[in-house]
């Protein structure tokens, strides 16, 4: 029951991509081959859809050389949409696996302010608890008060340990106390969050390296994850964050939020095309368990509109 709700919700959030697709695809049909005139139309389609330009052009190549039966309708056609964006998507799905040892696993979850990376931390913390891991949180934003009281909420409900520090406090220093906290009382996952400032790109990159070398003090594989939380209604302006954050902060991996509803889901597309970075979960809805496994195949088919 939990996975064809979750399955629901999935149709849901990607329903405004599908329709924005299909409505620019509407009467598109095949005889044998698709014309010159047609592949220009699909691609301009899954371009305006946010999938970008390279799995745009990719999915174009594909269907140019594919060999429809006699007067294939739009359905035909989106079927090997389908099968192209999955071939896309499959290679980066990866799930965030607690492997570390010794424990705890470090997963330093980073991402502009807005995109929902303290929820998301929360929410990630649940996945894991799911899986029976013990989770610790480090609230490693100590220029937000919000954020730091967000993630004590959470904790509350969630019932796990939080370490926090002063407001305008020492990020590694707290980080360094909680990764001594989680090493001692034996704690799988240590999920970090951190600065959300992207205006001076240095001032960032200064505090994230302070806080690995604080980390390998105690770790020298710490952090073992540098995850990238996105706002998918920010669509093409997702892509350039992943550019920045790879530069300031190493990113590992990454987690798409807000698709519940928005038109601009396709950026998943692009990001998988364009940096072929590991997408370990993608949240649909607000819910402590609207963040789940990315399953491309069924994203796949989401997206084309033939699931």
């Amino acid at each position: 029951m939990r996975e064809t709700n979750w399955s629901d919700r999935l149709f849901g959030g990607f329903r405004k991509t599908s329709e924005r697709l299909t409505d620019n695809l509407a009467g598109i049909v095949a005889k044998t081959r698709l014309s010159n005139d047609q592949l220009d139309d699909i691609e301009d389609a899954l371009i305006v859809s946010d999938l970008g330009p390279r799995a745009a052009s990719r999915i174009r190549e594909r269907l140019a050389d594919e060999r429809f039966g006699r007067d294939a309708d739009h359905r035909a056609i989106m079927e090997v949409v389908a099968r192209e964006i999955a071939d896309i998507l499959r290679p980066v799905a990866k799930p965030l696996e607690v492997v570390a040892f010794p424990r705890p696993q470090v997963i330093l979850v980073i991402g502009v302010n807005g995109s929902g990376k303290t929820t998301t931390i929360a929410k990630l913390a649940h996945l894991l608890q799911e899986q029976d891991y013990s989770v610790m949180l480090a609230a490693g934003d100590t220029f937000r008060a919000a954020a730091i009281e967000q993630l004590a909420v959470w904790t509350d409900r969630l019932g796990v340990p939080l370490v926090r520090g002063a407001e305008q406090g020492d990020p590694a220093s707290v980080v360094f106390d909680a990764l001594k906290a989680a090493t001692d009382q034996g704690i799988d996952a240590l999920i970090v969050d951190t600065a959300g400032r992207l205006q001076n790109k240095r001032e960032l990159m200064d505090e994230l390296s302070k806080i690995r070398r604080v980390l390998g003090r105690l770790n020298p594989e710490a952090p073992h994850d540098v995850v990238l939380v996105l706002d998918a209604t920010n669509g093409q302006n997702a892509l350039a964050q992943i550019e920045v954050f790879k530069e300031v902060a190493g990113v590992t991996g990454l987690i798409m939020t807000k698709l519940d509803g928005t038109a601009r889901g396709g950026v998943l597309v692009a990001a998988a095309e364009k940096y072929g970075l590991p997408i370990h979960a993608i949240g649909v809805g607000e819910t402590i368990d609207d963040l789940r496994p990315f399953d491309p195949d069924l994203v796949a088919r989401v997206i084309a509109g033939v699931a």
